[in-house]
């Protein structure tokens, strides 16, 4: 007996197939074989039927007690009455609606009002402002059902529209304290609780309709669990359901998550504050991480160089240039969508290798800004869990355990969203009594360098130097 787990993320399609019995467990993942120029805008279908093919390779011949679904937050998709895609599936990192952002956070008093009741901030990344552009752009929003990829992909499973309610608290529509959607907030923005899925928990499953089972090759009436965040799945997947566990991800974009028991949103905005299928999450998320990394060695490297190539070339000097890395827009801790990414302190003596160094020191500078905030709010965590693409560099791992001046558990399992998916069907099939039971135990331990920490201060002193410098709500 096997528990499906599909997930759509950013960049690619993955699969995994679980074995409720042995809980050992098949990955598949596949980059996206077709790419809008920016990748801030997809194709839903496309990334459906992509997801679905790895899906069916896993399935052949296997019998399947539930299918989980994994997506990424705040993805936003506009369809006709009959589920047709009216749109692109606008991403996380669609910044369109920028400028719309800026002119709205003027009016403090509604800023934080919308913060405090949603944990999100008036920012472009949420559905509730692309919303807005597109209004603004004679989208009329009178007659479509309102979906992200998501929820888009569990209709076409099992033709049903519901979404998980942890899912929604990234959307910008959904009050944080109520769990329900912001009856205000919708009436702004000119649009019925019925053009939206509807709300449920991780609990409440859908069977697979004929024409799922079709293309899984499986049989129908299977259990569908809603569409789960990839940030609040990892957070089950790692083990990271306790207190003063810090889930701490560097992938395509960066994120650091620590389960809490009630919502906690600041004052002034800076963290963000989502449910979780467990809970809450207390958290803040970057634009820029891997992908500042790949931008940097496409463009500046010829074509076939490696990252550990790039690597050895490092002088190990301590000059590098500054690199704030907010090249898709800044989250947190600033929240300025329209930012742009830049160098400074560049000198003659800068090589390319230099350059890319920077851009590895930035990406981490920005990740550390936040971890400072997040524990002022939450506490120092006892144990943080690395993950994400940056483990696919020991020397960029070490760094990041020596800016952050801590250790670093890292997961030997990747695919952390995957395995949440799957432990929450393992609560849902009866085989554990609850999902924050599973455990990830395949680990090990990078230890900080003690000596590089006043290094790596001195540093991170003259990126926030820049940073000050370059931030537009500062006057000078």
């Amino acid at each position: 007996m096997y528990i499906l787990v599909l997930e759509s993320s950013t960049t690619s399609a993955k699969a995994m197939l679980y074995d409720v019995k042995n809980h050992e467990y098949t990955v598949k993942a596949q980059a996206y074989t077709s790419q809008y120029e920016d990748l801030t805008v997809h194709n839903a279908e496309q990334v459906f039927q992509e997801t679905i093919a790895l899906g069916r390779m896993l399935c052949q011949n296997k019998k399947i007690a539930l299918i989980a679904l994994s997506g990424t937050w705040h993805s936003l998709l506009l369809c006709d009455e009959d589920m047709k895609p009216q749109t692109p599936v606008y991403l996380w990192s669609y910044t369109g609606a920028a400028k719309l952002c800026k002119e709205l956070r003027k009016d403090k008093a509604y800023t934080k009002e919308f913060y405090q009741k949603t944990g999100c901030m008036v920012n472009a990344i949420y559905p509730a402002f692309k919303l807005k552009l597109l209004k603004e752009k004679g989208h009329s929003l009178d007659h479509c059902f309102i979906e992200g990829q998501g929820t888009y992909n569990l209709f076409r499973l099992t033709g049903e529209r519901v979404t998980m309610d942890s899912m929604a608290s990234g959307t910008g529509l959904l009050n944080i304290h109520t769990k329900q959607y912001d009856q205000d907030i919708l009436l702004d923005l000119g649009i019925k609780e019925s053009q939206l899925s509807r709300l449920v928990s991780y609990k409440e499953t859908v069977p697979l309709s004929e024409e799922g089972a079709q293309m899984l090759g499986v049989d129908p009436g299977i259990p569908v669990m809603p569409t789960g965040p990839d940030g609040g799945l990892n957070q089950i997947g790692a083990g990271a359901i306790g207190d003063g566990v810090m889930t701490f991800s560097v992938g395509t974009s960066g994120a650091i998550r620590l389960s809490a028991p009630r919502p906690i949103i600041p004052d002034v905005p800076s963290t963000w504050c989502y449910l979780s299928p467990k809970g809450w999450l207390s958290g803040a998320a970057t634009s820029g991480s891997c992908n500042c990394i790949d931008w940097f060695k496409n463009k500046m490297f010829p074509f076939g160089t490696t990252y550990d190539e790039i690597e050895k070339g490092f002088s190990g000097a301590g000059s590098t240039p500054v690199f704030l890395p907010f090249l898709y827009g800044e989250r947190c801790p600033g929240w300025q969508d329209d930012r742009n990414a830049g160098f400074f302190d560049v000198r003659p003596s800068h090589s390319v290798n230099d350059f890319y160094l920077g851009v590895m020191e930035g990406v981490l500078f920005n990740l550390y800004q936040c971890y400072e905030i997040l524990t002022k709010l939450n506490g120092i965590p006892r144990k943080i869990k690395l993950s994400g693409g940056i483990l696919h560099s020991a020397y960029w791992t070490q760094m990041c355990a020596d800016i952050f001046g801590t250790d670093m558990v890292i997961d030997q399992t990747e695919h952390s969203s995957l395995l949440g998916g799957a432990a929450l069907g393992l609560e849902l099939l009866g085989q554990v009594k609850d999902a924050s039971e599973f455990m990830n135990e395949n680990t090990k331990v990078i230890h900080y360098n003690p000596g590089k920490v006043d290094f790596f201060s001195k540093k991170y002193r003259r990126y926030k130097y820049w940073y000050d410098q370059t931030n537009p709500d500062i006057k000078y």
